[in-house]
């Protein structure tokens, strides 16, 4: 078999084989494929499409192309987010606590941020001495005695998909939405999840722009979970501001901290109520939504929600310490308040900049070798459709370097945009996709 053939194959719109799909995978991943090949292969894919069994031939392959994790001696169901990522998406951090205390079993593999905030990994590893690597028995004790174990990606999971992924980025098409699915889908495959619940983001600060193409997307990751054996559901929710008001990764433990004691943002509860409850669905401890919803409110009541939570990052290392009050967690050497300079409503917020402006103060990665500064970011003080006077906060700033405050500054004030129009706030639940409506 010969790349050429395959290119051209899917240059005129063919439908490739299980045999040529698992050929291009394999062989890119082993370095028999030059990157300029498989440049020509996915941009072949990128405007040819895929059809939906070609798209989960090559998720399988790509599941296949390491080591698969073997979590069959969890006792129960184990279930997984994934998030199509979001600017202030702490959802994990009160998520996995609220459903462990629920009797569920989470099993979250995470990875580290790249570009405007940090990811999971990064966010957790703002609590000293947290530690986010454990050995497989390790993880699987801590799923089993817990409830809940979080670690960060090996480096042989999916080995296939990180290495086009880092080709996509590179050549204009990560933005393909059977490469899409098939990059995520291949991780959660391998990564032994039984259990998959998908949060697809949907909005400006968002991968997926428009509504159209988030269904199209969530039904193609919900039909390939299925085949592969998984109980998957996808949630589709609004990225059209931040999540929550922290963005920056200590100041979103905090924030999830508030929220699992019953006292943080409303958006962020909402979601992870919608996302627990499907969680608890997909791993079969409830098939009644109204009871998981009075499930997960009960473990928020009664605080056991938030002791899950002190039990896991103890059992990882973490000092609890500092949970005593959330005031003792280390905060940045600068704060500084940005004013709204006329009055209005707040209209609209442009998420990607908030993250962009977190991003520069050192809260994201700009490439893959950088350290991050847990302790920076931006805290909003409005959000859309809030009242504005003129002279009022609308966000402030969290940094260590003085010298990059202006820049951060510059991006939060274009991010807002306050006129005098009454505006309705955002639906954050769109819809809930399963196997029933793929």
């Amino acid at each position: 078999m010969r790349m050429f053939d395959v290119i051209s194959k899917k240059k005129y719109g063919g439908v490739l084989s299980k045999e040529e799909i698992e050929y291009v995978v394999q062989e890119y991943t082993n370095g028999t494929i030059p990157d300029y090949q498989m440049s020509a292969f996915l941009m072949a894919v990128y405007f040819k499409g895929m059809s939906y069994e070609e798209t989960f031939l090559l998720t399988m392959a790509m599941a296949d192309s390491g080591d698969r994790l073997d979590l069959s001696a969890v006792n129960g169901i184990n279930v997984d987010k994934h998030s199509t990522g979001g600017v202030g998406d702490k959802t994990t951090l009160v998520l996995a606590p609220m459903v462990a205390a629920c009797g569920g079993k989470v099993a979250k593999m995470s990875g580290r941020g790249l570009g405007n905030t940090g990811g999971t990994i990064d966010k957790l590893e703002s609590i000293p001495g947290f530690r986010t690597s454990l050995s497989k028995e390790e993880f699987i004790k801590n799923i089993n005695e817990t409830g809940l174990a979080l670690t960060g990606q090996t480096g042989n999971l999916a080995p296939a998909d990180k290495k086009i992924y880092a080709l996509r980025d590179v050549t204009a098409v990560v933005d393909s939405i059977p490469l899409i699915a098939s990059s995520i889908m291949s991780k959660k495959i391998a990564s032994g999840a039984k259990a998959i619940v998908l949060d697809v983001k949907v909005g400006n600060g968002a991968f997926m722009k428009n509504m159209d193409d988030a269904v199209k997307l969530a039904k193609q990751m919900v039909k390939i979970g299925e085949s592969a054996g998984r109980n998957t559901i996808a949630v589709i929710s609004d990225m059209n501001e931040p999540l929550g008001y922290a963005v920056g990764n200590a100041l979103e433990v905090k924030e999830a901290v508030d929220t699992l004691k019953g006292h943080g943002p409303a958006d962020l509860f909402e979601l992870c109520m919608e996302l627990g409850a499907q969680m608890l669905i997909a791993s079969d401890i409830t098939h009644d939504r109204n009871k998981a919803y009075e499930m997960l409110s009960s473990v928020i009541e009664d605080g056991s929600a938030y002791d899950k939570f002190i039990e896991f990052v103890k059992r990882q290392g973490g000092d609890i310490s500092i949970f005593d009050d959330c005031k003792s967690l280390k905060k940045a050497d600068y704060t500084v308040d940005i004013t709204a300079d006329k009055e209005g409503y707040v209209h609209h917020i442009q998420s990607e900049l908030i993250g962009e402006a977190s991003m520069i103060l050192g809260g994201g990665r700009q490439n893959k070798e950088d350290k991050i500064d847990h302790y920076v970011g931006v805290v909003l003080s409005k959000k859309v459709g809030d009242a504005v006077k003129e002279g009022d906060a609308i966000a402030t700033i969290y940094a260590n370097d003085k010298k990059k405050i202006d820049d951060a500054k510059a991006l939060i004030v274009k991010a807002f945009d306050i006129n005098n129009q009454i505006v309705d706030t955002y639906m954050l639940i769109k819809r809930i996709i399963s196997c029933k409506n793929v």
